[in-house]
């Protein structure tokens, strides 16, 4: 079975009311997933492209709560080694169908393979003991609903690995729909003014840290697949370490709340054009613009918040570009498995 296709800018007017349906899915389906996911003291996680970029958040979250997690790109898992010493290892394709993810999970002996997909039945939904699904969500083809969805499902997962109930895990997302569209009301003007004035840029860097990397990470992906501007994920104090000298012609994306406030102050000041997504306070400048994230949110939800701005942003330019957002320059035939027809 494969997912349900929509446009790129209708995915992203249906995540409020789709985040609420994936919370409410996952919650049941931890309530019987639970106990095993929850038994998991040594986890790995598997993932590709923007999966991978994903999994930046539960293994930030389980760190917080004192549990050693680590995330693996399943194309370079090789032998199996890098799965050594973990007692669940779960991949993550919103497809089902991501062929390095699969052949990864295979490597592995029967009662140590989790997946969360969106499209179920699907070869890693079928691959696997224990699969925690979206619900068969449609989406874009450059991910909206499935990448958000996912981060929802994987923070509920991560919260069950350190022992909080299904319930209590579906709480954490209690009226993100709502939130979702407020923030979306009042990060557009600023995001779409941006676009305008970096629309001839050659190329992006989207710079964060911990949790923040599963937005840096998937937006410098959409950033290339949504409107072809070559960009690239950079970790913050890495950048720091003479990456960022090469700024020109060029945008800035700066997530965080911590030296990410100095750099994109730094970089405005030198006259390039700087966004920055902070729940801290700063203050707009000439080439420095902000979208506030609420201090009080819990972390997944700032996350959740800033990939908002990710999306908006690669749209936006898209457009300021002429860039038709369906229209995409190649397709690997490799990269996907392929269903059965008939």
């Amino acid at each position: 079975m494969t997912g349900a296709r929509i446009p790129y800018l209708e995915g992203r007017a249906g995540q409020p009311a789709a985040l609420e349906r994936v919370a409410a899915r996952v919650a049941a389906q931890l309530g019987e997933e639970g106990g095993v996911l929850a038994s998991a003291s040594r986890p790995v996680f598997v993932g590709i492209g923007a999966s991978y970029a994903a999994l930046a958040l539960p293994v930030a979250l389980l760190a917080e709560g004192g549990i050693l997690a680590r995330r693996e790109l399943a194309g370079e898992t090789g032998s199996g080694l890098a799965f050594t010493g973990a007692d669940l290892v779960l991949g993550v394709s919103q497809s089902g169908r991501s062929a390095e993810t699969v052949e990864a999970l295979d490597l592995l002996p029967a009662g140590r393979r989790a997946a969360v997909v969106n499209v179920v039945p699907s070869r890693l939904s079928e691959a696997v003991e224990h699969c925690v699904d979206l619900g068969n969500e449609p989406d874009s083809y450059a991910s909206t609903i499935g990448y958000t969805g996912t981060l929802v499902a994987l923070t509920m997962i991560a919260r069950t690995l350190l022992g909080v109930p299904a319930d209590e895990a579906e709480g954490e997302w209690t009226g993100i729909g709502a939130e979702l569209e407020r923030h979306e009301a009042a990060l557009a003007p600023v995001v779409d003014e941006v676009a305008r004035q970096a629309a001839g840029v050659v190329a992006a860097d989207v710079v964060s840290s911990g949790a923040f990397r599963a937005v840096s990470e998937s937006g410098a992906l959409l950033l290339r697949e949504v409107c072809r501007v070559p960009a690239s994920a950079l970790v913050t104090r890495n950048y720091l370490h003479g990456e960022m000298e090469s700024a020109g012609e060029t945008l800035h994306v700066i997530i965080g709340d911590g030296r990410e406030l100095e750099l994109a102050r730094s970089l405005a000041a030198a006259d390039h054009h700087t966004l920055c997504v902070t729940s801290a306070g700063l203050a707009s400048s000439a080439h420095l613009h902000v979208v506030p994230i609420p201090p009080a949110a819990s972390l997944p939800v700032r996350v959740l918040l800033a990939e908002a701005v990710l999306q908006r942003l690669a749209g936006s330019l898209a457009q300021a570009r002429g860039v038709e957002i369906e229209d995409f320059v190649f397709h690997n035939s490799d990269t996907k498995i392929e269903e059965p027809v008939g």
